[in-house]
């Protein structure tokens, strides 16, 4: 009997470390079910990159410039404001899922394919709808779908439509690649490139630079909070940056870089001066008027 009551006794304790066994288990395989998602969530933002050697530095601006976007909501209309940058959007009315984008702050798709070339590239290059960027005097090169993705560069412009319309349009990054804003009731995000359906090719941007726009060169350059090298510093360009210029004025006397120069150039962007040594062009700049 108490070999019995021993034999039960062990018996139950057996039944019960499986269970404890299987529960463990079920545990790991709820976990290793759950990780890949959370994952691929977190790796969404991290892939958003240049993913591909060749492209130029406005084009490479412009992927970094959408990027920083990444979970921002598509918004209907969104990011057609004055100047480029997130908006409330609008309902459209073929689309139930845009009835919260008038609530919402963020991009369509040519919204943000603006957002990002203005950010590159200085003033506002590629206004307008997908249709109107697509046909933009800035694009210097075509690519047709039958040629998939294979002369495609990152900072490319990937297009959807037929008949002459154009309805989407997002930003190549390389690597079969893109980061878009889709659709009402999503946030801008990578995807894979569609190359089904009606797919129509892509485009790539050459900007002409903004009047106005200069570059800059040297490294470690400071620009000034007055046009002097005895006023307080305001911001240092590590490297050759394309800045905008308001206006310009005869003021301290600078000599660097074998050059001497009285000319000194405003920047609205940054607030501050920098002589105009350091400014491609002109010792005097081209086109930009005096300052008062």
């Amino acid at each position: 009997m108490v070999m019995r009551r021993t034999a039960v006794a062990a018996a139950v304790a057996m039944l019960t470390l499986l269970a404890t066994w299987g529960g463990a288990r079920s545990a790991t395989a709820a976990v290793a079910a759950t990780a890949p998602k959370a994952a691929g969530a977190t790796g969404a933002a991290a892939a958003c990159a240049v993913l591909a050697p060749g492209a130029s530095a406005v084009a490479e601006r412009a992927v970094a410039a959408a990027c920083e976007q990444i979970g921002v909501w598509y918004t209907w209309g969104g990011g057609h404001g004055p100047q480029p940058g997130p908006t409330y959007g609008q309902v459209d009315p073929s689309d139930p899922d845009s009835a919260h984008d008038p609530e919402r702050l963020g991009f369509d798709c040519s919204g943000l394919v603006r957002y990002a070339y203005a950010r590159a590239a200085g003033g506002d290059p590629l206004t307008g709808n997908a249709y109107h960027q697509f046909h933009s005097p800035q694009v210097n090169q075509r690519f047709t779908a039958a040629q998939g993705t294979a002369p495609l560069l990152p900072g490319d412009l990937l297009a959807w439509g037929s008949g002459g319309s154009v309805h989407h349009i997002a930003i190549y990054l390389g690597a079969g690649k893109m980061v878009e804003a889709r659709e009402s009731g999503t946030r801008i995000t990578v995807s894979d490139v569609r190359m089904g359906g009606d797919y129509a090719g892509a485009v790539r941007i050459a900007p002409a630079a903004a009047p106005g726009t200069f570059s800059t060169w040297g490294t470690d350059v400071w620009t000034h909070k007055e046009p002097s090298t005895t006023s307080p510093r305001v911001h240092r360009f590590p490297g050759p940056t394309t800045v905008r210029v308001e206006c310009q004025k005869h003021a301290e006397t600078v000599t660097a870089e074998g050059y001497t120069n009285d000319a000194w150039s405003y920047l609205p962007d940054y607030g501050a001066w920098i002589t105009n040594i350091y400014i491609k062009g002109a010792a005097w700049l081209d086109g930009v008027r005096t300052c008062p």
